[in-house]
This record gives structure tokens, sequence and C-alpha cells, in this order.
């Protein structure tokens, strides 16, 4: 198959791309910098433009995604904005434009934090939810299947998010991506794979 990898350059971008490279898929990696296609996902004209570019692909994968990480007493309104371009209309945009050239799937990134908030993670939590409500209602009108991945905190990432994950048990990143692999190749839609 031929897949749009967005969101290549981060860890689990790369895992994602690993796991897809060993079952001989030919990967085009989209993101802001460092890859094969330039995308910003939080623009609209972006996405279009990388779609012009491709043409038709079988699957896009999504590991692409930014929230705001503050208590809610310092969170203001732009940051909430900010949240919601960063990961859901950001994501929904991939989802909405690519219905024409894409031919099998779409797989996107939403997280633990929808189904167990922390502190300062409350835009997390909203971004989350909000891009699992809509794989499940986008999975019943478009052709395409349409699904997520939701991981916990990952192994190689304890160093940084550690203290803020204090008590979950993270995962191996090659795991997530596996999640990604079962989408891709898989049969169902609507769903949302939980890793760990």
């Amino acid at each position: 198959m031929r897949i749009v990898l967005v969101g290549a350059t981060g860890t689990l971008g790369r895992g994602i791309h690993e796991v897809l490279r060993e079952r001989g898929h030919e990967i085009v990696t989209a993101s802001r910098k460092g890859s094969d296609v330039p995308v910003d996902i939080t623009d609209p004209a972006s996405i279009r433009a990388m779609y012009e570019q491709l043409g038709e692909v079988d699957a896009v994968a999504s590991a692409a995604g930014s929230v705001p990480w503050l208590p809610l007493d310092r969170l203001d309104h732009q940051d909430v904005l900010d949240g919601i371009t960063g990961k859901v209309t950001s994501q929904v945009e991939l989802v909405r434009q690519g219905a024409a050239t894409v031919r099998g799937s779409f797989t996107l990134i939403s997280g633990v934090l929808a189904r167990d908030p922390l502190r300062t993670g409350a835009v997390a939590s909203l971004a989350n939810g909000a891009i699992e409500a809509f794989v499940r209602a986008a999975a019943i009108e478009l052709p395409q299947r349409v699904n997520a991945v939701s991981p916990t905190v990952f192994t190689e990432s304890m160093d940084a998010y550690g203290e803020l994950f204090a008590g979950f048990e993270p995962v191996p990143v090659r795991q997530a991506a596996n999640a990604y692999l079962r989408s891709i190749e898989g049969h169902q839609t609507g769903q949302v794979y939980e890793v760990g």
C-alpha cells in the first residue's frame, strides 16, 4: 500500500514508519520539516497542497497533534483554541480533505487522557475525546475506514514525561505502531484502539 505518514519525525511517527516498512508498504512521510512532503496540519491550505502533490493514496496515518499543558486556572481562551486546532481540527481536516483521494483508511491519534485525565491535561483530554467521538461519527458516513489509536505514555518518553504520568504503566512505542498497522491492514472502522 502507498501510505502517507503525517508526523513522521516524532517518536511515534518513527515507530510507525519502521513497522510499516517491515510490512513492505510504500511510505510517504509528511511533516513540517525533514519529510518527503511538507505539511502544516494546522493550515487547511497546506493540507490541500499536500493532497494535490500526492494524488491517490491507500491510507493516511496521523501521528501529529499538539496541545498546551497548563493548569486549568492558567488556561486562557487562546490556549483552548490552540489545542483544538493543534490536535482536533487539524486531523479532521486530514480526513475531510482526504476523502476524495484516499482509497482505504485514515488512522488518527488520540491518547490515554481521553479516559484517564491528569492535572494540567484538560485540553489534551478535550482534544483526545473529540478525536475519538469524531472517528465514531465519521465511520458511519465515510466510504473509507477511519480509526484512532489511543496510547498511554511511551517507555521511550518516560525521561521527558514520567513525572507527569506517575503510576501509569508505559508501553513501548512499537506497541502503538502495531495498532496503526492493525487499523491500516485490518477491516474495522469507527474503532479506538487503546494501547496500555
